[in-house]
């Protein structure tokens, strides 16, 4: 009992979210890398007091960070990267890759699926190439394809397992088989990227697509007579929708209005950060295309498109609650919660529960990050008088 005593910490004092809402001068009891139902005689008291406790965040949709990119960088660099947002509360997350040949990308999802399986990251997603020439974004429109199944198929296999989500502009030729394909193997299909009518988007997400990526960007405006993509994702409960809440890639009515029309049970914040999060402005690469970062804003060099963000997600949760008034309970689903029940590891994160990891965010009172720990162990450790 002893041995268990030394290896287990209480966090007392603090507003802690559960699932089943806040519980005031509540305790979370950790006990090696996880979290217990009870604290052994003799356990570590951390007295928190005045912060709050909520799950770690779960990135869905995260290009790179620190300086390092994860669609070019060596596995140190991937490394880095994952390390940068860990010290911004995000314990859990995917690594997203940018438009490229697919050869590249089948490379690239070998050394990903590596990181995966030794548990640095819960996933790889693939946002382009199989998105709309329209609706491009900061992705190279020379290296663009169809969502050919074959192909789709070459990527999954590359991944060994490992693949969690793909971004597809689902009217194009073979969209809608790629959807099947990917919901027969148990993966994502995100619409997104797309040119998509409104008749399209429900036939896609009749077809097996469960997410919209980054809603609102790099899809039609939604328009009275023409509601195109966006009415179709916001008006259907299998849909779950991924905002940037960065300030810059959503005005805060739009923000509102998505989570008025979803219910925080269907939203997930997402960073979309690239390399330059938490790094600072400068000159970058996005796959093979040039960005400048200028205020924390990352754009193309050539054309000026927003090209991902610089964002982490300890600023999206506080912006969310401080600025636009959601609820904290609700940014909790949508930060934590309801991303890993999409990545399928909600068993494990998510949620401050007892048997799962000891994954969680220490907030002060204003909502700044004060302390993370990432499977029992103190990344940033909280200063405590």
């Amino acid at each position: 009992m002893a041995g268990r005593a030394a290896d287990s910490t209480v966090l007392a004092g603090a507003r802690v979210v559960l699932p089943t809402g806040t519980v005031e001068d509540g305790r979370v009891t950790v006990e090696g890398a996880r979290i217990s139902g009870s604290a052994p005689e003799g356990a570590r008291t951390i007295d928190l007091s005045g912060h709050w406790v909520v799950p770690g965040f779960v990135d869905m949709h995260n290009h790179g960070g620190g300086g390092a990119s994860f669609t070019s960088g060596t596995v140190d660099e991937v490394l880095t990267g994952i390390g940068t947002h860990r010290e911004h509360g995000t314990t859990t997350m995917v690594a997203s890759t940018v438009t490229g040949e697919m050869d590249f990308l089948a490379r690239r999802a070998g050394v990903l699926s590596e990181l995966v399986e030794q548990g640095d990251l819960a996933g790889i997603h693939f946002e382009g190439p199989f998105i709309s020439p329209c609706r491009k974004g900061a992705h190279s429109e020379e290296l663009l394809r169809d969502p050919d199944p074959a192909d789709v198929r070459k990527l999954l296999d590359a991944a060994r397992g490992t693949a969690r989500m793909f971004t597809l502009a689902t009217e194009l030729p073979g969209g809608i088989d790629s959807v099947r394909l990917l919901a027969e193997h148990g993966v994502i299909a995100a619409i997104g990227h797309t040119d998509a009518t409104y008749e399209q988007t429900v036939e896609a997400i009749d077809a097996g697509a469960t997410v919209a990526t980054h809603l609102f960007n790099a899809m039609p405006p939604l328009a009275h007579r023409d509601p195109g993509p966006i009415a179709a994702l916001l008006e259907d409960d299998r849909i779950t929708v991924e905002l940037i809440n960065d300030g810059t890639h959503l005005h805060p009515a739009v923000l509102e209005l998505a989570y008025r029309h979803k219910g925080a049970g269907r939203v997930a914040l997402i960073t979309d950060a690239m390399d330059a999060a938490g790094f600072g402005d400068g000159e970058y690469q996005l796959g093979p295309l040039a960005v400048e970062v200028t205020d924390g804003v990352a754009r193309l060099v050539e054309g000026g498109s927003i090209a991902g963000s610089t964002l982490t997600l300890d600023t999206a949760f506080r912006r969310a609650v401080t600025l636009d008034d959601i609820p904290v309970e609700d940014v909790v689903r949508s930060i934590s919660a309801n991303p890993a029940r999409l990545l399928g590891v909600y068993d494990r994160v998510g949620s401050l529960e007892a048997g799962k990891d000891a994954d969680l965010v220490v907030l002060d009172e204003d909502f700044f990050l004060k302390g993370v720990m990432r499977r029992g162990e103190w990344i940033i450790e909280p200063k405590t008088a």
